[in-house]
């Protein structure tokens, strides 16, 4: 059984575990390795520099697990060891704690191993649950969900770099589990612009997510909303039209409408 341990197994028994089964369970990012340059390379009998890791580690294992991170992360062997992309892996420090990527991922696996201790502890009626890196990853290397993702862009490069990024990441990613691509996503960029009062950078987004989703009764009354804002009556009143159209119980549609029709300023 899972549960009724009388203590919770030592977090670093409980990291091997985890490195043992997260290098052989499937992964979402389904990134291909460069198999020629693998071949090439020997891997140590022994590595050196573990510090999360089991000294002992072998290598034989070792190349299962380092392959597992790159899978969860989407990214290659040069995103966390010293080595230019490319290049042979013989070429690599894979000693060097140069990159703070590597430092990090350390930090993760510490964090990792913590998690799944706290889970030991919690009844979950005979279903074990367990975190791996793909877990939160699923082939990204900063977990992030898509709205995180999309105001950080904004932030740097403005709303039609997040757009941009959108269409990007939703041809990469779509299907795949990184991100929701659900309609909520861009309504909630959108309502954040609203909140910054950058009123024509929503009304993209917002426009957008109509493009997404046409028969979405909730993404029309949030489109109309952001027309109230900038002060287009009429292209709010045709979006609240047919937000209710979509969904006669919208009673928010309803009253916006009411609001518009009667000359009302909007919220």
């Amino acid at each position: 059984m899972r549960h009724g341990h009388s203590r919770p197994r030592p977090t670093r028994l409980r990291l091997r575990r985890i490195l043992i089964l997260a290098a052989a369970m499937p992964c979402a990012a389904g990134l291909a390795t460069a198999a020629d340059a693998q071949e090439r390379w020997t891997w140590p009998e022994r590595a050196e520099n573990l510090q999360q890791l089991p000294k002992d580690f072998p290598g034989s294992r070792l190349r299962a697990v380092m392959t597992g991170f790159t899978r969860a992360l989407g990214v290659r062997c040069s995103h966390c060891h010293v080595g230019e992309e490319g290049a042979p892996l013989s070429s690599y420090d894979f000693v060097s704690d140069e990159r703070r990527e590597k430092r990090t991922a350390r930090e993760m696996l510490a964090l990792l191993g913590s998690v799944n201790d706290h889970l030991d502890k919690i009844e979950t009626k005979g279903k074990p649950i367990n975190m791996w890196c793909h877990t939160c990853h699923r082939g990204r290397p900063i977990p992030m969900t898509l709205g995180e993702e999309l105001t950080r862009v904004y932030e740097a490069g403005g709303v039609e770099a997040a757009l941009a990024e959108y269409t990007t990441l939703r041809e990469r990613f779509y299907g795949r589990g990184a991100y929701d691509f659900g309609e909520g996503s861009l309504n909630q960029l959108g309502y954040a612009l609203l909140q910054r009062d950058d009123v024509d950078g929503a009304i993209a987004v917002l426009a957008r997510n109509v493009e997404r989703f046409p028969d979405s009764a909730n993404v029309y009354d949030s489109l109309g909303e952001a027309y109230m804002k900038a002060g287009k009556r009429d292209l709010a009143i045709a979006n609240y039209e047919k937000s209710l159209a979509l969904d006669p119980s919208n009673d928010n549609a309803a009253q916006m409408l009411r609001k518009l029709r009667e000359g009302g300023e909007s919220r």
